[in-house]
């Protein structure tokens, strides 16, 4: 009887252990939320919704990107911070989680989060409405000089797309006036609708430029692209700029490690498949892999790097 009693309080035992170790061992077990800080139809959005279903191959649920955009990206940040730490809710991010906390727009740091792979690298362009009167970089130059502070550059301000012009005003001299919009699509609009002189684009645009619907002056890069090998980079025109943004993907901080093991070896599988490359190509953007631990220092030396820009501006606030 004492026999029995014991083999059923082990058997009862064993029973009540058991959800838990299969809970962790079939992660993920329901569809899982990627949050996209940025409409849809935007750069990130673009870049991060070939990449779900892909990722979603070697996780082996469902992944549904959910757009949440507003305040410069911060709303999004902040669902994506404040989600329980258990890996159903992932973080598209970009450089914009540095750059909007120093400059005092978002309280997210991109220490509240868990890193888990970076996957692209998109190379800036400055861009102009055909309205403009200037022909190439040397007109634009001239006439910033002329009127310092009265040409219009649309961005989401505290974010890459004032970054990188504020790069370019501090190396080349001059005074820009910005007008702030909710990521790239609504600052599209308004450059195609000569709302505003200038933007931070990219090669996506190439298409458009090619229509006469805008202009490219310089890209910010080290080499010319070979797709546009008459588009100078801003180097060459004697202004000391190399500029791109970067994207990866992030979890709330405490989720388990083998979690994150099981998302990092998905990321770095759907990262590999030639559907994304392919479709990286068609965004003018660079296939840039990293798994955990190269991208949390990459991270640290950004977080820095961005710092030091920030105040180099004049935009530190913290």
């Amino acid at each position: 009887m004492k026999r029995f009693t014991a083999a059923t309080t082990g058997v009862a035992l064993l029973i009540a252990l058991l959800p838990v170790s299969s809970a962790l061992a079939v992660y993920p077990d329901r569809p899982i939320k990627m949050i996209v800080p940025w409409a849809a139809g935007g750069d990130t959005d673009n870049i991060f919704r070939p990449f779900a279903p892909l990722l979603q191959k070697y996780l082996g649920q469902t992944v549904v990107i959910a757009n949440v955009g507003g305040a410069s990206g911060t709303k999004g940040a902040k669902e994506a911070k404040d989600s329980p730490a258990d890996g159903y809710t992932l973080f598209a991010v970009h450089d914009y989680i540095h750059s909007t906390y120093y400059t005092g727009v978002s309280d997210v740091n991109y220490t509240d989060f868990e890193p888990v792979c970076m996957i692209s690298s998109t190379a800036s362009v400055l861009t102009a409405s055909p309205k403009t009167p200037w022909k190439d970089w040397a007109g634009l130059l001239a006439d910033a000089k002329a009127r310092p502070g009265q040409i219009s550059v649309g961005a989401t301000l505290g974010s890459t797309s004032h970054f990188f012009p504020a790069l370019v005003e501090k190396a080349a001299g001059i005074k820009f006036k910005y007008v702030s919009y909710e990521g790239l699509a609504p600052r599209m609009n308004a450059i195609l609708g000569g709302h505003i002189d200038l933007t931070d684009a990219n090669m996506t645009q190439k298409g458009k430029v090619e229509a006469g619907q805008l202009k490219f002056f310089a890209i910010a890069t080290e080499k010319r692209n070979p797709e546009l090998p008459n588009l100078p980079t801003l180097k060459e025109l004697g202004v000391n700029v190399v500029y791109d943004v970067n994207r990866g993907v992030m979890v709330s901080k405490g989720t388990p490690a083998d979690v994150i093991a099981k998302l990092e070896s998905s990321c770095a599988a759907a990262a590999k498949e030639p559907a994304y490359a392919q479709a990286m190509k068609l965004q003018a953007t660079d296939v840039r892999y990293m798994g955990r631990k190269p991208y949390a220092e990459w991270l640290k030396d950004n977080d820095e790097l961005n710092k030091n820009l920030a105040k180099d501006l004049g935009l530190l606030k913290r």
